[in-house]
C-alpha cells in the first residue's frame, strides 16, 4: 500500500513537469508567431524602403518574406482557435492556464508527495536495500555518461589530426597559396577550436573519472552480494550501512572531481 501511494504521487509529479513543458511550448507559440509575422513584415518594409526603394525587390525574397508572415499568421488563427474556442476543448489539457498555476499544482504536489513519504517512511534496514537495489541503474548511467564523453574525446582528437594534416597538405599542395587561403584560415579555425574545447570539457578525464566511479561502484554491489570484505559482518545490517556510506562517499568524491574539472587551472589547484 505504501509502495503504490508513493508511485501515484511520483507518477503526478511526474505528469505535472511534462505538463508545464507543454504549456509553455503553447504560450511560446500563441504570443510568439503573431511577434514572428510582424518583425517579418516590418523587415520587408524596412528593405524595400532601404533597399528597393526605386526598384522592384527580388521576387525571390518577397515569396519567402511574405509566404513566412503567412505562415505564422495561420498558425497564431489555428492556436487562438485552439485556446478560446470551446469546441477545441479536447485538443489542449490545459487551455486557459497559466504557466504559474500549473506551477502551484505541481509544487503543492511535491509537498504532499514529501509528507505522505514522511509519513509512510520505512525502517532504515528497507531503506537500504531499496537503495542497494537502486544502484545498477546509478552504475549504467555513469558508465553511459563516460562512453559519451569518450566518443566526445575520441572524436575531438580524429578532427584536429584531419584538421592539422588538412593544413600542412594544402598548403604543401597550393603555390601560390592564394586558392587555398580561405581552407586554410578554416582548418587553422577548426584546429584552433578543437583545441580549446578540449582543454576546456577535458572529456577525456571525466570519462576516466565516471568509468573508475562505476567500476568502484559495482566492485563494492559484488563484495555485498558475495558477502565479501569488507561487507562480511555477522549482521546483515550493519552491511547494509556501511554499503550506503561507502557508496555516497564514492559519489561525493565524483561530484568534487566533477567540480574540479569545471574549475581553471589556477583554481584546480587552489583547491587541491
Amino acid at each position: 500500500m505504501t509502495t503504490d501511494v508513493l508511485i501515484q504521487h511520483r507518477r503526478e509529479i511526474a505528469d505535472l513537469k511534462q505538463r508545464i513543458k507543454n504549456r509553455r511550448l503553447q504560450v511560446i507559440g500563441l504570443y510568439g508567431a503573431p511577434v514572428l509575422a510582424i518583425i517579418v513584415l516590418v523587415a520587408w518594409a524596412a528593405l524595400k524602403v532601404f533597399l528597393w526603394l526605386h526598384s522592384t525587390m527580388p521576387s525571390a525574397l518577397s515569396g519567402i518574406l511574405g509566404g513566412t508572415a503567412f505562415l505564422l499568421g495561420v498558425a497564431f488563427i489555428a492556436q487562438a482557435l485552439v485556446e478560446f474556442n470551446n469546441d477545441f476543448i479536447d485538443v489542449w489539457r490545459d487551455r486557459q492556464t497559466s504557466v504559474r498555476e500549473l506551477r502551484l499544482e505541481l509544487s503543492l504536489a511535491e509537498e504532499r508527495h514529501i509528507l505522505e513519504a514522511r509519513r509512510r517512511t520505512p525502517p532504515p534496514m528497507d531503506r537500504q536495500s531499496s537503495y542497494k537495489e537502486r544502484l545498477p541503474g546509478e552504475i549504467s548511467r555513469l558508465r553511459e555518461e563516460s562512453r559519451h564523453y569518450r566518443r566526445m574525446h575520441l572524436l575531438m582528437q580524429w578532427l584536429l589530426f584531419i584538421s592539422s594534416s588538412a593544413v600542412s597538405a594544402v598548403t604543401a599542395w597550393y603555390d601560390p597559396p592564394q586558392p587555398a587561403k580561405g581552407a586554410l584560415i578554416g582548418l587553422g579555425f577548426v584546429v584552433t577550436l578543437i583545441t580549446a574545447a578540449t582543454g576546456y570539457f577535458k572529456p577525456r578525464e571525466r570519462a576516466f573519472n565516471l568509468q573508475q566511479t562505476a567500476d568502484t561502484i559495482e566492485q563494492h554491489a559484488n563484495a555485498l552480494e558475495l558477502g565479501i570484505a569488507p561487507y562480511n559482518l555477522s549482521e546483515d545490517e550493519r552491511n547494509l550501512e556501511l554499503f550506503a556510506t561507502t557508496v555516497e562517499g564514492l559519489r561525493a568524491e565524483q561530484r568534487m572531481r566533477e567540480q574540479q574539472l569545471d574549475q581553471p587551472q589556477q583554481g584546480q589547484q587552489q583547491v587541491i
